[in-house]
């Protein structure tokens, strides 16, 4: 993932938990904000130690970007999203968990076209 399309400062993380909205499911949490100054959507990811040791860890962050790669054209160009991930992710494969992703990115109208 390219740079410009990463959050990677505390104080942004910090920005969009206090001012954006937020949804979750069973295995994943999204917080994000609208900024209009922007021309690209930039994410940040979550996985915290509770999860499993860094090998897990890693294993969830690269399929989460993974997920926002192939569903690059089809995001709103113009949010900060944050990604936190819950415990049920460590026995999850890729594609249940870009299924709950898109479930999530849908249900708050963060997909340009509606799948």
């Amino acid at each position: 993932m390219k740079k410009e399309f990463r959050i990677k400062k505390n104080i942004e993380f910090q920005h969009t938990f206090k001012h954006g909205k937020s949804f979750a499911n069973r295995q994943l949490v999204i917080y994000y904000v609208q900024k209009t100054n922007q021309d690209h959507f930039r994410i940040g990811l979550s996985v915290g130690t509770k999860i499993g040791n860094a090998v897990t860890r890693n294993r969830i962050k690269r399929y989460l970007r993974q997920s926002f790669q192939e569903l690059e054209k089809d995001i709103s160009t113009t949010s900060d999203i944050v990604i936190i991930a819950r415990q049920p992710t460590k026995q999850m494969e890729y594609t249940e968990i870009k299924k709950s992703l898109t479930h999530l990115l849908y249900k708050e109208r963060l997909l340009k076209n509606n799948r």
